[in-house]
């Protein structure tokens, strides 16, 4: 069982400037395995085609993907991200997301993944409730809709460190143990841990008031707390430190808009690139997750950046190197022997997907050494 790359098709240019096809083909020339498509790739492939953003459109846009990805012998990990899900508080409006999630099935089964990624709410509570047994009954409702399709669903959810309520993995693993479902785990993204119980950018230090000591303790119980058979892919990212705090008179600063997530929308940067003015304590949370907790399956690049949206068509090339500079960093930090070419072995198709081995599942959790 082997760690292998991924990359989310955004992270290679946004949609309305970057052409699918040839953030793919970038993703593949610099030896990536697998990508992660955002839904928002394929709407924007669908415009060109007379069917535009329809459920047609959209499907054709999926199997126009899918066709792309068997050229170039890339795996679908997942599709994300199915938004502003859970704890609604107007149900007509949960009804109506419902039978979007259906349609979403069915764009899974064109793309050939197994895996629909849900983020942790972050519309305003006038919006939504942070009732935990709500929030437990949406995502299960959801679970359960995914588990009887012929083949099933997967769902990842994740806390984002700007969410309303699940903002910090210990609440969305604690949302996932109260799901309890077999098809429903937990996506540890570690711009997203970081990013809450380290940094702080509206702080001129960008950092939280103890944040050292509450991220070693925090990434002590994510070794101790999660079981690695409900981690079914992660996602690393760090994150630039601003010059000036978040504030209302910064450039990135959007009236109503959580601090986290303007930060977050321009300066996530690739696992590495401490020339770029990467801060976050991303090593540690990296060999946390694959040393100590042993987890083996896909590691994504889920970059958000400002660049992404630069009309420079060298932008998905120049990011798919980055990228995967990032995972050769990744490699040498963790001492890892993952291959990085495609992944010609891994069958396109449900369920063809990594879990970790019994002799890792049923191994003791290590204690966490920091270096």
């Amino acid at each position: 069982m082997q760690c292998l790359p991924g990359i989310s098709s955004m992270s290679l240019g946004r949609a309305w400037v970057h052409d699918m096809q040839n953030k793919l083909e970038e993703a593949a020339k610099h030896g990536f395995s697998g990508v992660e498509i955002f839904y928002e790739d394929l709407e924007y492939l669908a415009d060109s085609s007379p069917a535009g953003r329809s459920q047609p459109g959209l499907k054709s846009a999926a199997a126009a993907v899918r066709s792309m990805c068997d050229r170039l012998n890339l795996f679908i990990i997942n599709i994300q991200p199915f938004s502003q899900y859970e704890g609604l508080r107007d149900r007509s409006k949960h009804d109506a997301r419902i039978e979007e999630l259906k349609f979403w099935f069915e764009v899974a089964d064109i793309l050939k993944t197994d895996i629909i990624s849900i983020p942790a709410n972050f519309l305003p509570e006038s919006e939504i409730t942070g009732e935990l047994n709500v929030i437990v009954s949406d995502l299960q409702k959801a679970a359960d809709l995914g588990a009887a399709r012929n083949p099933p669903i997967r769902f990842n959810y994740e806390n984002l460190c700007w969410s309303t309520y699940i903002d910090t993995w210990e609440k969305c693993w604690e949302v996932v143990r109260k799901v309890d479902r077999d098809n429903f785990g937990i996506c540890l993204d570690t711009f997203n841990i970081a990013g809450r119980v380290y940094a702080d950018p509206t702080s001129p230090s960008s950092r939280t008031e103890n944040a050292s000591i509450d991220t070693a303790a925090s990434i002590q119980r994510l070794v101790k707390m999660i079981d690695v058979r409900k981690v079914f892919f992660i996602q690393v990212v760090d994150a630039e430190r601003l010059t000036e705090p978040l504030t209302k008179d910064h450039p990135y600063y959007v009236e109503g808009q959580p601090a986290r997530m303007s930060w977050s929308r321009n300066c996530r940067l690739f696992y590495g690139e401490d020339e770029r003015g990467g801060y976050l304590p991303i090593k540690e949370l990296v060999k946390a997750i694959i040393n100590n907790l042993e987890f083996r399956g896909w590691v994504s690049m889920e970059l958000f950046n400002r660049s992404m949206a630069d009309a420079d068509p060298s932008v998905p090339s120049e990011h798919a190197r980055r990228g995967m500079a990032a995972w050769a960093k990744i490699k040498r930090d963790t001492q890892l022997s993952a291959p990085t070419g495609p992944a010609k072995n891994i069958p396109h198709g449900h369920h063809s997907f990594f879990m970790p081995s019994a002799s890792t599942t049923n191994t003791p959790r290590k204690s966490l050494k920091h270096s």
